[in-house]
This record gives C-alpha cells, sequence and structure tokens, in this order.
C-alpha cells in the first residue's frame, strides 16, 4: 500500500508540476479522446488521459515501445488515474474541496518558481495543448486530495517516549559532519529543451555567454535563488533556487569535487558568498556557500531541532500508512470499472489496444517503461551532488 501512495503523490506531482502534453494517436479502432478507460462511480477516465501521460513520459517516443511495454504503461498510469479520482471524490464528499482563490495562488507560486513570465506561461500552455481551466481543474483535484490526507494526517500525535526510542535506534542519524551547505547554478552547452527549460544554452559560445552574464547579475547584488530559478538547467535543483543541500567532506571527495573546489569551501570562502563560473565535465558552475560547519557534532536529544526533527520524521512515517489506508479503504467503498483492463482481458493477441505507433523491430530492445516518480512531499530536501553538481576533479 505505500508503493501505490509514493507512485500516486508522483503521478500527482507530474500532472500539476509539468502540465501534461497533449495525447498523440494510440492506433486503436477508436480514437484515445472517445475510447473510456475506467469509470470510478460512473465518472469517467479516458483513454485520451492515459495517452498524454504515456506521452510525456516516453518523452514523445512511445513508438518504439513495444505492445507488451505498452500495455502495462497504459495499465500503470490508468490505475494512478484511478487512485485520483477515488481520493478527489472523497474530498468532495467531506467537502474539503478548495476555493477558487487557493486555486489560483497555487499556480501564481507554480508560475513563480519556475521563473516564467506570462507571456512564457502562456506560450507553453498552448505548445502543449492545454488551456487554463484544464490547468485549474487538476489543481483543484491535487489541492482536494492534500486537504483529505492533512484532515487524517491531523489526528496523528507522537509522543515523547517514541522520541527517544527513535533516538536511541539510529544514533548515525545524529552527527553533524563537517562539510558545507550548497546551492549552484548550472549552464549546460548541449540542448536541454526536451525538459522545459525556457532558457536553454544549445552551445559552447552560447553557454560561455549566459554563464558571464549571470556572474554579472550576482556580482551586481541579484539574488542567487531567483536568478538559479530563472537561469540554471539543473532541473534537479532550479525550483530550490539552486539549493542543492548540505555535503559532507567526505562525501564531496567521493563524488569528484576537486581538492582545490574543498579547500576553497572549507577554507577561505565566507558564509553567503559565491565561487567564479567554473568549467567542470563541460558545464559551468557558480556555487554559493549557504553553509559552513568545521567540527563533527554528536548531536543528543536536547540538542537543538533534534526532538522536533525526530517528531517530524515520525509524524511522516504515520502519515504514509494513513494515506496508503485512507486509499485502500476510498477504493474498497467506490465502485470501479476497468474497461482498459477488461479489454486487454477480451484481446490477449493483441493486449486489447494496439501500440501507439509502429513497432521497434526488435521488441526486446525496446526500453521499458515504467511510469516515473517526482517525489514524495515527505522527501528529504537535501539533494545528492552526484545528480545535483557532479563536478569533476
Amino acid at each position: 500500500m505505500q508503493t501505490r501512495h509514493i507512485q500516486l503523490l508522483g503521478l500527482i506531482a507530474a500532472m500539476f508540476g509539468a502540465m501534461l502534453l497533449a495525447a498523440c494517436g494510440s492506433g486503436t479502432e477508436s480514437s484515445p479522446a472517445s475510447t473510456l478507460a475506467a469509470t470510478v462511480n460512473s465518472r469517467k477516465i479516458m483513454l485520451a488521459e492515459v495517452e498524454r501521460i504515456i506521452h510525456q513520459q516516453a518523452q514523445g517516443k512511445e513508438s518504439q515501445l513495444s505492445a507488451h511495454d505498452l500495455a502495462q504503461m497504459r495499465l500503470q498510469i490508468l490505475d494512478k488515474l484511478i487512485d485520483r479520482e477515488v481520493l478527489y471524490q472523497r474530498a468532495e464528499q467531506e467537502k474539503l474541496l478548495p476555493t477558487e482563490d487557493e486555486i489560483s495562488s497555487v499556480i501564481n507560486k507554480q508560475k513563480q518558481d519556475s521563473g516564467m513570465s506570462e507571456e512564457e506561461f502562456e506560450r507553453q500552455l498552448k505548445e502543449q495543448n492545454m488551456t487554463r481551466e484544464a490547468l485549474r481543474e487538476d489543481s483543484k483535484k491535487d489541492l482536494a486530495i492534500q486537504k483529505l490526507q492533512d484532515k487524517y494526517a491531523g489526528k496523528v500525535s507522537i509522543s515523547d517516549r517514541e522520541v527517544e526510542d527513535y533516538y536511541k535506534a539510529n544514533p548515525q542519524a545524529f552527527v553533524n559532519p563537517r562539510g558545507v551547505g550548497l546551492a549552484v547554478i548550472i549552464v549546460d552547452p548541449a540542448d536541454n529543451s526536451a525538459s522545459g527549460l525556457t532558457d536553454d544554452a544549445k552551445s559552447e559560445s552560447d553557454a560561455k555567454t549566459k554563464i558571464d552574464s549571470i556572474y554579472q547579475q550576482l556580482k551586481s547584488g541579484a539574488d542567487f535563488a531567483t536568478v538559479a530559478r530563472a537561469k540554471s538547467e539543473d532541473p534537479n535543483s532550479l525550483q530550490k533556487g539552486g539549493d542543492i543541500g548540505f555535503i559532507p567532506e567526505a562525501q564531496m571527495k567521493q563524488t569528484g569535487f576537486s581538492k582545490e573546489l574543498i579547500d576553497q569551501f572549507m577554507g577561505p570562502m565566507q558564509v553567503g558568498s559565491f565561487t567564479e563560473p567554473k568549467l567542470i565535465n563541460n558545464k559551468w558552475y557558480i556555487f554559493k556557500l549557504q553553509e559552513k560547519r568545521l567540527q563533527t557534532e554528536n548531536l543528543t536529544l536536547e540538542s537543538p531541532n533534534v526532538r522536533p526533527q525526530i517528531n517530524i520524521e515520525l509524524t511522516n512515517q504515520r502519515k504514509e500508512i494513513l494515506n496508503a489506508a485512507l486509499l485502500e479503504v476510498s477504493r474498497t467503498e467506490a465502485k470501479i470499472v476497468n474497461n482498459l483492463a477488461a479489454e486487454i482481458l477480451n484481446n490477449p493477441s493483441n493486449l486489447g489496444l494496439r501500440p501507439a505507433g509502429p513497432q521497434p523491430s526488435q521488441a526486446a530492445g525496446s526500453p521499458t517503461a515504467t511510469p516515473a516518480s517526482s517525489g514524495s512531499p515527505a522527501a528529504k530536501t537535501s539533494a545528492s551532488p552526484a545528480k545535483a553538481a557532479s563536478p569533476g576533479k
């Protein structure tokens, strides 16, 4: 049940954060727009919804999927859409729908975090065949489900005994190692426009011009986080203002930070300052030093933030179980009809539906398709430097 909950959250984040791309043809006898994939309490989920998520996750290469992979992907995605609809309808029943102002606030925050101007936002909606009304409907469902989950999570309480037991069982988690907290702005000369970047350098000369311009903005007093959201080409950190979290010194060495760079962070560089542009593995980096810890410290239960951190961790664990139970009960109480699954059973020779385009010549060589996950709200805020920065020696 926990896996279903995590996958559902990933689906919700993908549908809201990426503003789902338009569906392409599925190759079925009837169009996806007119094909009923499933119903939840008689409310329809159309095949077009499934197809557009496949198109997004396969990055437009769904025609390269084998019939097996495509059918499996359709079933998995439809299952997450059913979960989403089940929870949304329960939120409706419990009168937990968001207000229009709440919906607008979330959409405006999304635009702000993306760094897009109003014109860029409108252009992206048009390119992805997404109307403002459809975006607001997706946001409405996401917020309603969050309100529903928060209602039950609000009943969670953690005792002092549980906090103490957790501390004793996890001593390794309460050590502050020597290291630094970093944020980064990355400019990559490769073409990254497919990942949704609106300001993407596509050549070495463009990348050099762009990183020099960013550096001058920072030297002129521009806010690092604001510039990172608008200009950085690192999708793992740009929406967090470039923040890649706290990195222990030992981990910096293991993940390829150069000795010169580590010595700079741990030595004369002051917290709040940033480096000059550095070319590392053919990408340009500007690092900001956000925190510096020169000594390893063993924390006690009475150390600042230790008890609150344990309480948050235990609460999040409890919330995951509650959310999984909420979904299971809601599914049990709903009337769900999965037409797509029934069609596959009725037509096993072609798995119910023909693939969305020409099949590859060798099915065994096709990519394995599994729905992508954006992570859970309970995920840790720090990012691995191997993914976020990956500087070479």
